[in-house]
């Protein structure tokens, strides 16, 4: 029996769940204690990961699921799911950093997989990381994912998503046939 998978609850996040998944999503990435997992982005990116009105915004959105997990009644994890017609979108992810390297991760991305393909029917996940982040392409390179090589630019001078600390950011697209 897998573990990570014990006990968990899937289901769409609410307007009422935004202040907590604006915490999770910045302890899993941002400041100190995003340190104690291994997503951090701390030594890339300062400032704000997200904030309320970017959480509120794909809670609302008809095109976007924002896939929360709880156990014992807890939000410990969340992801995005946007339909974007042949492929869904795959972003957002976050697992409490307490959490994180138990396999809840892969628990969780194959669930996002199976509710895309559900929902919309889709063949392929999408999705864009830190090009720099090779921990985290690495990771997802072992759960089907392959890198194109299609670059986008980080939005330097946004403030939304975060204060880059380095100049050679941008975004790689992977992607996933969805079986």
């Amino acid at each position: 029996m897998d573990t990570a998978a014990t006990g968990l609850t899937f289901r769409d996040a609410i307007d009422a769940d935004v202040d907590v998944l604006v915490a999770l999503i910045e302890s899993a990435y941002r400041g100190d204690s995003s340190r104690t997992g291994w997503t951090t982005e701390a030594d890339i990116l300062e400032g704000q990961r997200t904030d309320a009105e970017g959480v509120l915004d794909v809670i609302k959105s008809p095109d976007s699921r924002l896939l929360t997990v709880e156990r014992d009644g807890v939000v410990i994890a969340c992801c995005q799911l946007e339909h974007r017609g042949a492929y869904a979108y795959f972003g957002m992810f976050a697992v409490s950093p307490q959490l994180q390297g138990t396999g809840l991760g892969k628990v969780i991305i194959a669930e996002a997989e199976r509710a895309a393909r559900e929902t919309w029917g889709v063949r392929e996940m999408h999705m864009t990381v830190i090009s720099v982040r090779e921990d985290l392409i690495a990771w997802y390179e072992r759960r089907g994912y392959r890198r194109t090589g299609r670059m986008t630019p980080f939005p330097y001078g946004d403030e939304r998503f975060g204060i880059p600390q380095r100049d050679d950011l941008q975004f790689e697209l992977l992607v996933k046939e969805l079986a």
